[in-house]
């Protein structure tokens, strides 16, 4: 795999449904200058993908964020941040079938959010089913619906600007009654933060690129900082267009900026905003199952996790337990608080990812890799740890029930692992008498 096949790839996995849904949230976080926390988030994401560039690079035949925690800090802790990127991904499918059934719906008709949340996460498990081939095909052509919605809105919003009829002056008005500015500023950028989630993934491709070293860290920091401009000329043409309080209020920010803006049919940018939503949940959920056989296999979940249909080979017990505790969170959770949630198990990923490259540093067996200034992982630990105070109270209280399963397991795990290498041993050793 070439570098421009690899970046489009990872940019992508980061344009997702995030910002259709999230823009709202941020204004109510931070005020009317959107761009400003997206553009933290963007340096926050940033300093860890330098972290996962250079393990990346110099282990291209791993497999992901567990796999570097395992060898830098221990099976325990490779465990539970396996457990973490799998629960990450389930409330991500929570939140996401949330925002489907919320205003971008509401343009067509006007259904109970319940039966919608059910009928959508039914229909994404039964297509993870059918069959992975099938599930990435339609997400190709989605990918470049989505791309093409968000390109949509920084035009419309340019338009609007350039005919007088918006309000530039709110592009500078960061805080709120609640909060000052930088307090604002780093309330938005958690929840700014989920949209650019995505890039760690790509780290399971590092075995199949062709010079590794060169083309991952560019395509990595080639697709951000794409990614991070594209959201803050959203940021913009949204912030500028709308009144922040209207923005406030709405799930379907970018819907706003359509119907202020006129001449596109609110209806067609509604299917837009429907596919980009439905398209980052089906990528998410075919990841949480995928993820969630891999471990059973691995002997770290229940084995029945681990079970498939006989004619597709797909993970059928996965699928449906996986899609169960996203059915649940959804019905427990708003949009928002479920997308704090998924970024604080995040947050616990990349924090043990950030403290395995400096601990691996001492793990050199010559390989030529990217190597990051050291003060990258310190820096990327650093935010990773200041961002968890920016966590509120009940999201904390959603998230540490998730982290104590997975802490749970991990002991579990652990302790089975040490009782098999005991056993193992004195297969070895000789027997009293013989």
């Amino acid at each position: 795999m070439r570098t421009p096949l690899l970046f489009f790839f990872i940019l992508g996995d980061i344009l997702g449904a995030g910002v259709y849904v999230l823009v709202g949230a941020i204004a109510r976080q931070s005020g009317g200058a959107v761009w400003l926390p997206l553009l933290v988030a963007l340096g926050i994401a940033c300093l860890t993908a330098g972290s996962y560039a250079e393990l990346a690079t110099k282990y291209p035949k791993a497999g992901g964020s567990a796999h570097y925690t395992r060898r830098a800090l221990g099976p325990a802790a490779g465990s539970l941040v396996g457990f973490c990127m799998l629960a990450a991904g389930v409330v991500s499918v929570a939140a996401l079938s949330k925002a489907f059934a919320a205003d971008y719906l509401h343009a067509w008709v006007a259904l109970p959010t319940v039966a919608v949340v059910v009928v959508f996460l039914t229909a994404l498990a039964l297509l993870n089913l059918y069959g992975i081939k099938q599930s990435l095909g339609a997400n190709a052509a989605a990918t470049l619906v989505e791309l093409g919605g968000l390109v949509l809105v920084i035009g419309l919003g340019a338009w609007v600007i350039v005919r007088g009829d918006a309000e530039v002056g709110r592009l500078t008005q960061v805080g709120t009654a609640e909060h000052g500015v930088v307090e604002a500023t780093l309330a938005g950028a958690v929840l700014a933060f989920y949209s650019f989630v995505g890039f760690e993934t790509s780290v399971n491709l590092a075995e199949e690129v062709a010079d590794p070293r060169g083309t991952y860290p560019r395509a990595l920091f080639g697709a951000l900082l794409t990614a991070g401009a594209v959201y803050a000329l959203i940021g913009v043409a949204a912030g500028a267009v709308v009144p922040t309080d209207q923005l406030a209020n709405s799930s379907a920010p970018l819907l706003e900026v359509v119907r202020l803006a006129g001449g596109v049919p609110e209806r067609l940018f509604a299917v837009v905003a429907l596919v980009a939503v439905a398209n980052g949940a089906l990528l998410t959920g075919i990841m949480s199952s995928r993820l969630a056989y891999g471990m059973a296999r691995d002997g770290l979940l229940p084995r029945a996790l681990g079970r498939v249909l006989p004619g597709r080979r797909t993970p059928w017990v996965a699928i449906v337990a996986t899609t169960a505790v996203s059915l649940l969170l959804a019905a427990t959770g708003e949009v928002a608080s479920l997308a704090e949630t998924l970024v604080l198990l995040l947050l616990i990923v990349f924090a043990a990812v950030n403290a395995s490259v400096l601990i691996l540093r001492r793990d050199s067996d010559g390989v030529q890799y990217f190597r990051v200034p050291v003060v990258v992982p310190w820096a990327g630990l650093a935010s990773c740890l200041f961002l968890f105070t920016r966590i509120a109270g009940e999201v904390w209280l959603r998230g540490a029930v998730l982290v104590a399963i997975g802490v749970l397991l991990a002991v579990v795990n652990a302790i089975r692992a040490r009782r098999s290498e005991r056993s193992d041993r004195s297969a070895f050793l000789p027997q009293r008498g013989s």
